[in-house]
């Protein structure tokens, strides 16, 4: 499944970067997010419920921030388990670019979705995953507008940590 659409939201790049790194903003702005926590630098996990058509589903997963251009763009993958209800996976290119006072963000997501959701048919389980971003980013937009100090002190989200801990550079004492 591959969706592709766009938002427009009142409010400066560099704060609506602030808010999509920030793990409250997230979390208020997500349908249906009950938990959401970082599980690393760039790892976040959440928990929460979503009806797609007569299946009601508990969802586990997460998602992985592979990299990111502050305040420009960042691409993501996740995935997500809902028991015998099924699961999906994939990933997600989201840009964001100035228009006068406004941001327009820009998404592109591919994904694969399985079991009893995935057999509810693509329409279906398109729309709702349409509705979802839709939902996300209108939530994201009033967070914004309710947080006047967002963004007003860092208006970049940390590098990204190295995948694995052998792939650190090696601290080195200092030469005299």
């Amino acid at each position: 499944m591959e969706l592709t659409g766009s938002h427009r939201i009142p409010a400066a790049r560099e704060r609506v970067w602030a808010a999509l790194n920030d793990d409250a903003v997230l979390k208020a702005s997500l349908p249906g997010c009950e938990t959401l926590e970082r599980a690393g630098a760039n790892d976040y996990r959440a928990s929460g419920a979503a009806k797609i058509g007569p299946v009601k589903a508990a969802l586990q997963g997460g998602w992985t921030v592979e990299s990111r251009e502050a305040p420009a763009s960042a691409r993501l993958a996740g995935q997500g388990a809902a028991g015998p209800d099924g699961f999906a996976k994939g990933t997600a290119d989201v840009s964001l670019a100035s228009e006068g006072a406004e941001t327009v963000v820009t998404w592109r997501i591919d994904a694969e979705v399985g079991g009893k959701i995935g057999a509810l048919g693509s329409r279906l389980v398109t729309g709702v995953a349409r509705q979802t971003v839709e939902t996300f980013f209108g939530n994201l937009a009033r967070e914004i507008e309710a947080r006047p100090d967002l963004g007003a002190a860092v208006t970049e989200a940390p590098p990204l940590a190295p995948a694995d801990e052998d792939e650190a550079p090696a601290a080195t004492a200092p030469q005299p």
